[in-house]
C-alpha cells in the first residue's frame, strides 16, 4: 500500500513505505554523523574509525527507535514493520559501505544489525509518551556512546549525550519521518 503525502518534496506521485525509508535512512545517517562532529567540535574525541562507527550505530539504533515510536499507532502494522525493516536494511547497507571504504573489508552487516536487534529489545523496556522518549530511554544511549568511547578517556559524554546531543538527534529524526511519512511528530 502506498501512502500519498501533501508536503511540497512529496508530490512527485505515490511512494512506497520502503522508497520512503530508504530517504529516512539517509537522514538518519546524516544525524549520526553530525551528532558525532559536533561532539569533536565540543572536545569530546572519538577516537578510531572503529570507535566513531560505535558510536554511529548506537546513534542509529537510538534514532531508529525513535522512529518506531513516532510512527506506532499511526501507521498499521504491517507498514510500520515493513518501513522499521527497511530502515534497519538501508542503514545497515549505508554502514557497511562505509565501514568497508574507511576500516576495511569486513561484515559489518551482520554486525550493525545484531547491534540493532539488541538495542530493539533494551530500548523496548523504556517509556516513550507524547511523543518523548523519557530520560531512561535517553540515559541508555547516553550509557552506550560512553561505553563506545570509552577508550578515549572522554569525561562527561553520558551528559553531552542526554542533555545536548539527544535532543537535537530526536527533534531532526521526528521532523524527517513526520515529512517523510505525513504522520504527527508532536
Amino acid at each position: 500500500m502506498a501512502l500519498h503525502l501533501k508536503t511540497k518534496w512529496r508530490n512527485r506521485g505515490p511512494k512506497t513505505i520502503e522508497d520512503r525509508a530508504t530517504v529516512v535512512a539517509s537522514n538518519i545517517w546524516r544525524i549520526a554523523q553530525d551528532t558525532c562532529r559536533h561532539m569533536e567540535i565540543e572536545g569530546y574525541k572519538l577516537g578510531s574509525d572503529t570507535q566513531v562507527a560505535g558510536v554511529m550505530t548506537e546513534l542509529m539504533s537510538f534514532l531508529v527507535q525513535i522512529a518506531d515510536r513516532v510512527v506506532y499507532g499511526q501507521l498499521s502494522e504491517d507498514d510500520r514493520s515493513r518501513f522499521v525493516h527497511a530502515l534497519a536494511k538501508n542503514l545497515a547497507r549505508i554502514t557497511s559501505n562505509n565501514l568497508a571504504e574507511f576500516v576495511g573489508p569486513g561484515k559489518y552487516i551482520h554486525a550493525f544489525i545484531d547491534t540493532l536487534n539488541a538495542r530493539s529489545k533494551d530500548y523496548a523496556e523504556f517509556e516513550f509518551n507524547d511523543m518523548q522518549p523519557s530520560y531512561t530511554f535517553v540515559r541508555y544511549l547516553g550509557e552506550k556512546v560512553s561505553l563506545a568511547m570509552q577508550a578515549t578517556d572522554s569525561k562527561w559524554v553520558l551528559e553531552q549525550v542526554v542533555d545536548v546531543e539527544a535532543p537535537v538527534a530526536i527533534k531532526a529524526v521526528k521532523k524527517m519521518v513526520g515529512a517523510a511519512l505525513g504522520v504527527k511528530v508532536s
